[in-house]
């Protein structure tokens, strides 16, 4: 019995995993606009559709405001736990690179020179971050198989 590691896409799995992060960064430090219901009345006419369907405004406007999130809360956790899961290198330079507030300011250079105590090579910092991201990846499910020509 035999388990072989899929040969990733490097580019494409780059892309998702900080399409991933990205959206993470997004969902944990922007707030949510919570929609409200129209109480003004419109003057566009209103044409009626089906009579044994009703709408609730104010019902799906909650709805959408709770299940909305819940839904950022727990792809917030998901992303940690993964992050998490990763050896200690790994993972301080995730959060360093990508996690944090200040993340699109960030540079490459400054995580490696400036942040790693001692500081590592431009290499050595590509190939932990190509680790990191291939463990993202495959435990984010968003691994991108490299096609077999």
């Amino acid at each position: 019995m035999s388990f072989e590691l899929p040969e990733l896409d490097r580019k494409a799995t780059q892309a998702a995993v900080e399409a991933a992060l990205e959206k993470y960064r997004l969902f944990k430090y922007l707030t949510f606009e919570e929609r409200e219901a129209s109480i003004t009345s419109s003057s566009e006419p209103r044409y009626h559709g089906p009579t044994n369907q009703t709408s609730d405004q104010t019902a799906s406007i909650a709805i959408h405001n709770v299940d909305e999130q819940e839904r950022r809360k727990q792809y917030c956790e998901r992303i940690e736990r993964a992050v998490k899961r990763l050896p200690k290198m790994e993972r301080f330079l995730i959060e360093e690179r990508y996690m944090s507030v200040d993340s699109d300011y960030i540079t490459d250079y400054q995580v490696y020179c400036f942040k790693f105590k001692p500081p590592i090579s431009h290499v050595t910092y590509g190939k932990i971050r190509w680790k990191a991201f291939y463990r993202l990846a495959l435990n984010l499910n968003i691994a991108v198989v490299k096609q077999s020509e």
